[in-house]
Order: C-alpha cells, then sequence, then structure tokens
C-alpha cells in the first residue's frame, strides 16, 4: 500500500484523527487480451467507487496476460454493453508486468487460465498471495469460478459479464472496506 500525503500536520507529540494518513488501495484486473472482461471490471468497480466517494482510497487499473491486443481500446461489444448501462469502458489494452506485483495489493484474475498465468509469473509467495479470482468475491457464486470469455461468444455474453462483474464488484469492495478500514 502506498501512504497518501498528509493534508494537515499535528503538533509534537499528539496524534491527529486516525484517518489523517489514508492508504491507497491498489487493484489491478486481469484476463486475456485486456480488451472486454478487465476494462469491465475496471469501469464497473471505478462506477461503484464513484457511487461510494472512495475514489481517493482505491485506484484501479486493468492489464491482460496476452499481448495481442496491447495499444487498442475495449472491445466495441463490451464498449456498447457497458454505455447501456451508463459505465464508461476506457484505456487501452496493456500486459501485465512483473512491476505491478510491486504496484498493486491485488491482482484480480478473471478465470482459472488467468491466475495460472499470474501464479506463473509472481516473482515469490508475497507476490502469489495477492491474486485472486474475482467471483471468489461474490458470496453467490461457486467457488473458484470463471467470468466467461464473451470474445468469440454471440448474444448476451457482455451482458453476462457485465452481471458478473456487478455482484462481484460489490463483494470486492466490501471486502477492501473491512480489510483496510475505509
Amino acid at each position: 500500500m502506498v501512504l497518501r500525503a498528509l493534508t494537515s500536520f499535528w503538533p509534537k507529540g499528539q496524534e491527529g484523527p486516525i484517518d489523517a494518513v489514508a492508504m491507497l488501495v491498489r487493484v489491478c484486473f486481469v484476463c486475456l487480451g485486456n480488451i472486454c472482461r478487465s476494462p469491465t471490471a475496471e469501469a464497473t468497480m471505478r462506477r461503484l467507487l464513484e457511487l461510494e466517494q472512495l475514489t481517493a482510497q482505491v485506484d484501479i487499473d486493468s492489464a491482460g496476460t496476452g499481448g495481442w491486443h496491447v495499444g487498442e481500446p475495449p472491445d466495441p461489444r463490451a464498449t456498447a454493453s457497458a454505455k447501456r448501462r451508463g459505465i464508461e469502458l476506457a484505456g487501452r489494452a496493456r500486459t501485465v508486468e512483473t512491476k505491478d506485483f510491486g504496484r498493486f495489493d491485488y491482482l484480480i484474475a478473471m478465470d482459472r487460465a488467468n491466475q495460472r498465468d499470474l501464479l506463473r509469473i509472481a516473482p515469490d509467495d508475497v507476490a502469489k498471495a495477492k491474486i485472486v479470482l474475482f467471483r471468489n468475491y461474490d458470496p453467490d457464486s461457486p467457488r473458484d469460478a470463471d467470468v466467461p470469455d464473451p470474445y468469440y461468444g454471440e448474444g448476451d455474453g457482455f451482458e453476462t459479464v457485465l452481471d458478473i462483474c456487478e455482484a462481484a464488484s460489490h463483494g470486492l469492495l466490501r471486502h477492501i472496506r473491512e480489510s483496510h478500514r475505509l
């Protein structure tokens, strides 16, 4: 975690309120190409953080385990589905890097294949402990369930991903609030 700058100073020997130093929690959502699921999860979580007024306490990003789409915007089908719900997908695809394990408190894998890829490149056990499957934060989801990849699918796959991301984002935020006292 990163310490945020103090906005006020307290006289020597006196402590200020406990929230004088806020901890910045950093989360990176990870899928295969970083154009469908992880940017959808990032944007869904961002909207939730805005509604809860927690954008200054939780920093989020997304990345992919593969480099096929580096530099591309999110998939137009994902963008259109999100837009219908008032969610804006933004950014450009990038690949997860070893330094991300030092930058983020949580690396949230969209499926078990992404989780395996992250575990393979994690530099140590501390980094491995940061890797969690996204749906494990949804209490109504089966344990270790995947967020299905809608890229090659037809129909409402992108809507299904949004439903899953909304449910899991609420659970992740609950976890962050409890674990980091936000």
